[in-house]
C-alpha cells in the first residue's frame, strides 16, 4: 500500500477550479481541441490526482484526463466497489440541479486502494457533462 500525503491530492476547490478551466476551455477553443486537451495525460487539465472528464447525456465517454483507451467508450452501466451506479448519478444531477458532487467508492489511481471519492460534476450547454473527482 503506497500512502498519498495530503500535498499530493487535490481538494474540492481545486476540483470546482479545473472544472471551471474546462469549461472556459471548451468555449473558448470549441469541443474538439478542448476534448484533445482535456484528455492529455500530462496537460493542463491534470493536477496531481486530479483530472477532467466528459461524458455526452447517454453516458458515453468524450475526453478522459486519466485513460484515453475510455473515449468513445459508454461508461453508464459501470459500478463503484459498493455496486452504485455513479455515472448515472452524475447524469441524473446535472439534468435535476445542473451542477453539484455526487459521492462513491473507487480505486485511487496511485495507491490503488479503494477510497471514497466526491466528483464535482457540471451540464454543459449542449447537455454534456464535466467533472473532477477528489479523494476524500
Amino acid at each position: 500500500m503506497q500512502t498519498i500525503a495530503a500535498n499530493e491530492r487535490g481538494n474540492a476547490e481545486d476540483a470546482v477550479a479545473l472544472v471551471k478551466k474546462g469549461m472556459a476551455a471548451i468555449k473558448a477553443n470549441g469541443a474538439e481541441a478542448a476534448y484533445a486537451a482535456i484528455s492529455d495525460s500530462k496537460g493542463q487539465f491534470v493536477d496531481r490526482d486530479l483530472y477532467l472528464f466528459v461524458f455526452d447525456a447517454t453516458g458515453k465517454t468524450l475526453a478522459h484526463g486519466a485513460n484515453s483507451k475510455l473515449i468513445g467508450k459508454s461508461l453508464l452501466e459501470l459500478k463503484d466497489a459498493d455496486g452504485k451506479y455513479f455515472i448515472k448519478d452524475f447524469l441524473s444531477l446535472a439534468d435535476k440541479k445542473g451542477k453539484g458532487w455526487v459521492d462513491y467508492k473507487w480505486p485511487h489511481p496511485i495507491s490503488k486502494d479503494i477510497e471514497h471519492k466526491s466528483t464535482y460534476i457540471e451540464k454543459l450547454e449542449n447537455g454534456t457533462i464535466i467533472g473532477c473527482g477528489i479523494y476524500k
